[in-house]
């Protein structure tokens, strides 16, 4: 494990938490969402810290990383939605006509950022369609379950599918530098306190 591999896991982590937090109280915390929808449109960014703008950025998603390896508070419906996008990732892999669709969307969102802004509830709309419209035609599903009332409501299902798209984003990311599954069981430890670093280090930068 190295920090590139524990950032990229972090911004998988907070997007799956986040839809998660939505899905539940229709609600998330909208600077760590701006981050992680930012990054669906960094693709060609020089560094994985840039993807994300900076750690700070992702400090939700280490927290969450760190709960997840050291079992004291695990939420296990973010668990299992990460594991799942890990493996929709892999599937997106094997259709490479999906995934020139999808960069295309990417690329006519981008349009529609500079037009009306990136938070826009046009933006967000656009990236819950793509969502819908590429990778939740492949399989496995990812499975959101919630607060019924929260997820009958269509501006919280489209913030759901928009972090979804940028966990995916970060599943991406993940296998670019080298991450597997497994490393996840084999180096825990290792892992574990590369994100505590990287989250002391973010929390003494944002003081």
């Amino acid at each position: 494990m190295n920090e590139e591999r524990v950032l990229a896991l972090a911004g998988l982590f907070q997007a799956c938490a986040l839809a998660q937090q939505l899905a539940n109280e229709g609600r998330c915390d909208e600077g760590a969402m701006e981050a992680s929808v930012a990054s669906v449109f960094r693709i060609d960014a020089p560094s994985v810290v840039g993807v994300y703008g900076n750690i700070s950025s992702v400090r939700i998603g280490l927290r969450n990383l760190i709960a997840q390896l050291d079992e004291s508070d695990r939420d296990m419906a973010v668990t299992r939605m990460v594991v799942t996008v890990m493996r929709l990732e892999r599937s997106l892999t094997g259709r490479p006509e999906l995934l020139g669709k999808l960069q295309q969307g990417i690329v006519a969102a981008q349009r529609q950022v500079e037009h009306f802004g990136q938070d826009s509830a046009q933006v967000i709309s656009r990236l819950a369609e793509l969502y819908a419209s590429t990778l939740s035609t492949l399989k496995p599903r990812v499975m959101v379950s919630g607060n019924p009332q929260q997820l009958q409501l269509p501006v919280v299902v489209e913030k759901v599918r928009a972090n979804l798209l940028a966990a995916v984003r970060s599943a991406v990311l993940w296998r670019q530098v080298g991450g597997r599954q497994w490393q996840l069981l084999l180096y825990r430890r290792q892992c574990s306190m590369l994100a505590r670093g990287l989250l002391t280090g973010a929390t003494l930068d944002n003081r």
